[in-house]
């Protein structure tokens, strides 16, 4: 869906900046729910931290006057009214739910973002002509429970809230029943209707940092094709088995792995391919291995692209076959997302009204922006994070980068949303 391109600001607005000091001290106190040793966080979806993270959220949001409804798949939306409320809203958001050893910004840094220009707007009595509303959604990170981007995916109909809610974390524990444990089982499901939606967050790689720039505007979304690799050789004794008479397929996995990296290089330099798990069978030192399992993940930027590398990989595989089996199985499919257009260039405009460049990028991680882009016109803004590194204990960002992405933010939610009288 795209949209049309956005009026400019009233000139009464140009110097209307959000409060930096706010927004990294809510960030901060934020993050001592699940704080770890090591300085970041362990916050799981749908555990009683974070149910807490949640409850201040909520409280934060509602001090402001904001209403707060919550759906069935428990993602919450904080919504500040705007003069015309017939108007679909103009969102924003992301997720507050971490990996085990998550930091402080990754998905924070989105709904406190846009929770601070709540805050600003109220305390300038700014009002809007649409709504404006702030989304915590649900299971973003995957940790616990699968599919990623759980809530998301509900809200727009990715899958069904059945489904969702039906799945088990490595306890046993249903999604339906996580949710109710916390009390954020919430009213039904209610179709997307959004005017825009907006997502701060850090970049998560290293690309800003290294070109020196503050802002990123998110052109789209990287395809992901996931798959398992199987190759069946077979097991025997590591001396007396000759070379050139074995079937050894941890060596045909190194093969694998060799060749995703090669396709990834030989496909544009918005591609990537990853082997990130291996399993090997027996596992012992004096057998060659007769049985591996490997992960193979890959990304490019548009769908062409992506088909070409999965044909590659599946030829490649083919050819290195021989005396063994290779099986082949694609088990994850998100297509290439681009962002609208009219959006991205309002983050780019934000950018300049700051004094900054904006670099063009695209992201090679899944959000929810990506299945919000299905729903409504979508953008994303990214902000460095020291040395590239998330979903991780020490993952970092400058408060006044964070500053910097959150004014973007507020710049590009007013004009979608629009200012009576303007």
């Amino acid at each position: 869906m795209t949209s049309p391109a956005l009026p400019p600001l009233p000139d009464s607005l140009s110097a209307l900046r959000i409060d930096g000091a706010r927004l990294w001290n809510s960030l901060m106190r934020l993050a001592r729910i699940g704080a770890t040793e090591k300085g970041g966080v362990c916050r799981l979806a749908l555990t009683d931290l974070d149910r807490q993270g949640r409850d201040l959220v909520v409280e934060w949001a509602r001090e402001i006057g904001c209403t707060v409804r919550v759906d069935a798949i428990g993602n919450i939306f904080m919504r500040r009214a705007g003069r015309r409320g017939d108007l679909p809203s103009v969102m924003t958001g992301s997720h507050i739910d971490t990996q085990p050893t998550g930091g402080k910004f990754d998905g924070n840094y989105g709904v406190l973002a846009g929770l601070e220009v709540l805050r600003t707007l109220h305390d300038r009595g700014i009002a809007t002509e649409a709504p404006l509303e702030v989304v915590v959604w649900t299971n973003e990170e995957g940790s616990r429970f699968v599919p990623v981007m759980m809530g998301s995916g509900v809200y727009v109909g990715a899958f069904t809230l059945e489904h969702a809610l039906s799945q088990r974390d490595a306890e046993g524990i249903r999604v339906g029943d996580a949710l109710a444990a916390i009390g954020y089982a919430g009213d039904a499901m209610q179709p997307p209707r959004a005017r825009a939606y907006f997502e701060a967050h850090i970049e998560q790689g290293p690309i800003l940092e290294a070109r020196r720039a503050v802002i990123g505007s998110v052109t789209g979304a990287l395809g992901q094709r996931w798959y398992n690799v199987t190759i069946t050789g077979m097991e025997a004794h590591a001396g007396p088995t000759p070379m050139d008479l074995r079937q050894d397929a941890l060596l045909a996995g190194a093969e694998v792995i060799r060749l995703v990296n090669r396709i990834a290089l030989e496909h544009g330099t918005d591609s990537r391919g990853t082997v990130g798990w291996i399993e090997n069978y027996p596992n012992s030192r004096n057998v060659i291995p007769g049985t591996v399992r490997l992960s193979a993940d890959l990304r490019a930027a548009d769908d062409a692209t992506l088909s070409s590398m999965d044909r590659a990989l599946r030829q490649g595989c083919a050819a290195l076959a021989g005396t063994m089996r290779v099986d082949v199985e694609q088990v994850v499919y998100f297509p290439p997302q681009p962002f609208d257009p009219a959006l991205v260039d309002a983050v780019r405009e934000g950018a300049r009204d700051l004094g900054q460049q904006a670099l063009d990028i695209v992201s090679g991680a899944g959000h929810d922006a990506v299945y919000m882009a299905g729903a409504a016109p979508a953008a994303m803004i990214f902000v460095p994070c020291k040395d590239g590194i998330s979903h991780n204990e020490i993952e970092d960002a400058r408060p006044e980068h964070l500053e910097a992405g959150c004014n973007v933010l507020l710049r590009a939610m007013l004009r979608a949303a629009g200012i009576p009288g303007d």
